[in-house]
C-alpha cells in the first residue's frame, strides 16, 4: 500500500489463529453474569463453566470464564480482590505457538515486556507493550485447544499518536507476519465521532487477526477510544435489537462510513464495542 513498512513475512508463525485472540474484559463481580447473558444473547455462543482462580503472578481471586461467539471471543473476569497492576490494562489475548519464542520475537521487534512469563492453572501467560502503551497479552496453553473458525474475524481498535504511528505500525507488523491492507490518509472524521475533518486510518492483517489503527490528536468525544474491538455482524439493526432487549445501551446510532454501517454499544459492566455491518 506504499507504507514502507514490511513484515519481514514471520519467520516462523508465532500465532495459532484468530479464533484464539479474546478481547479481555474486567467487569465487577455483581455484573459479570448480566454481561455474559447480554454479550451471549446479542451474538450468540456459549460460555465455558466459570471458575475462581488466580490469573496474575502475584495473589488476587477473579472469576473467569471464555464467552465464544461466531464473530469473536471475549475473556470475561470479574475480580473479587484488588486488581493487581499492570492487570485490566490489556486490550487482548493472543494465543502463541511458545511463549519464550513470542516473547523474544516481541522484544526483537521493538516491545516491551511489561509482565514477565508467569505460570496461570492451564499454562503460561505475558504481557507486552507496544509503542503508543498499546498493551497486549501472550498466553499458551498446556494443552492447546482446539475452537471452530469464527464466521466473522473481529477487528482489534488501536488509537495512536502521529508520533507513535510509525513505531507502533513497524514493530508490530515485524512481530506479527503482518500486512498492511489500506492506508487512508484522510478517512472521514465521522468515524471517531467529529462530524467534520479527517484523520488516518490503518487496516492490517495477520495470522493474529484484524488490526485497524486509528490516527488522531487525541481529540475524541465519548466514547471513541473507549472500545478494543469491533465485530462485524450480517445485519446490524437486528443485532442491535437483540442487544437493547438483552439489557445493552447503544451509544452511538448506526451511521455509514464507505463500505460500514456501525454503531457502539455498552454492554452491562460497561464494555463498550463498535458493532458493523458490511454493506455489499
Amino acid at each position: 500500500m506504499g507504507s514502507g513498512y514490511s513484515s519481514a513475512a514471520s519467520q516462523t508463525s508465532i500465532a495459532v489463529g484468530p479464533q484464539y485472540d479474546t478481547t479481555h474484559v474486567y467487569v465487577d463481580p455483581e455484573h459479570v453474569d448480566s454481561f455474559a447473558k447480554s454479550f451471549l444473547a446479542t451474538f450468540g455462543g456459549s460460555s465455558t463453566n466459570q471458575v475462581i482462580a488466580t490469573v496474575t503472578p502475584t495473589p488476587s481471586s477473579t472469576t473467569s470464564q471464555l464467552l465464544q461467539t461466531p464473530v469473536g471471543t471475549v475473556s470475561l473476569f470479574g475480580f473479587k480482590t484488588p486488581i493487581p497492576h499492570p492487570f485490566g490494562l490489556e486490550r487482548t489475548g493472543y494465543l502463541v505457538e511458545d511463549m519464550d519464542r513470542a516473547v523474544a520475537a516481541a522484544r526483537k521487534a521493538g516491545a516491551a515486556v511489561v509482565v514477565e512469563p508467569f505460570p496461570d492453572p492451564i499454562g503460561r501467560d505475558a504481557v507486552i507493550q507496544w509503542p503508543g502503551g498499546v498493551n497486549m497479552q501472550l498466553y499458551w496453553h498446556t494443552r492447546r485447544p482446539d475452537y471452530p473458525a469464527l464466521a466473522s474475524v473481529p477487528e482489534n481498535r488501536v488509537y495512536v499518536s502521529k508520533d507513535a504511528v510509525g513505531a507502533f505500525l513497524r514493530d508490530f507488523l515485524l512481530f506479527s507476519g503482518g500486512r498492511i491492507t489500506s492506508d487512508v490518509g484522510s478517512a472521514s472524521g465521522r468515524e471517531i465521532g467529529r462530524e467534520n475533518g479527517t484523520y488516518r486510518r490503518v487496516r492490517l492483517d495477520s495470522q493474529f487477526g484484524k488490526t485497524t489503527v486509528f490516527v488522531t490528536d487525541g481529540h475524541l468525544p465519548y466514547p471513541y477510544g473507549h472500545e478494543f474491538t469491533g465485530y462485524e455482524v450480517e445485519d446490524l439493526q437486528r443485532t442491535l435489537e437483540k442487544a437493547k432487549a438483552s439489557g445493552a445501551t447503544v451509544l452511538v446510532q448506526p451511521y455509514h462510513i464507505e463500505e460500514r454501517l456501525a454503531a457502539m454499544v455498552e454492554f452491562p459492566g460497561g464494555y463498550i464495542a463498535e458493532i458493523h455491518q458490511i454493506k455489499k
